[in-house]
């Protein structure tokens, strides 16, 4: 089975690049000199501090590996594709209940709803990948279903 693809802004792209290179450069030595230091306090099946350095250890491992394995399935995707239907990448401003609204379509792992950031996977980003200006897409929501004009493409 091939392995699913990860579709990443080239900021989106960067920002776990930086993620991985902070692990494994800064974040990971500091924990292994908390391990090195609580196993030189002696007994380490009563040691706190040591169990949670490994506990920590663990956790920022599994990290790097994870964003190791991202990397590899990576597809960068364009901001706005220069055209006027929706796609990964565009930016869009719609009308909804009277008001303007301007989002981006992004891959799932860069979607953040609170930077306007989208996934292509959500119900409004899949309502809305392949349409153009002046189309309305319906989104059944948990307050009932919405209707979005789409008012512009970038």
């Amino acid at each position: 089975m091939e392995p699913k693809k990860i579709y990443l802004t080239k900021q989106g792209l960067e920002d776990l690049k930086k993620e991985l290179e902070e692990l494994k450069n800064t974040k990971r030595p500091i924990i292994l000199e908390r391990v090195s230091g609580a196993r030189d306090m002696g007994d380490l099946s009563e040691n706190a501090e040591y169990s949670a350095a490994k506990e920590e250890l663990a956790f920022t491992d599994g990290r790097i590996e994870e964003l190791e394995e991202l990397l590899k399935q990576v597809v960068i995707i364009e901001n706005g594709n220069g055209s006027s239907i929706i796609a990964l990448g565009s930016k869009v401003t719609v009308n909804v209940k009277g008001k303007k609204e301007d989002f981006m379509v992004v891959g799932e792992w860069e979607a953040d709803p609170k930077e306007k950031k989208i996934s292509h996977e959500s119900p409004l980003g899949k309502a809305l990948i392949g349409k153009k200006v002046g189309e309305i897409v319906e989104v059944e929501a948990p307050a009932g279903k919405m209707k979005y004009t789409i008012v512009s493409v970038s």
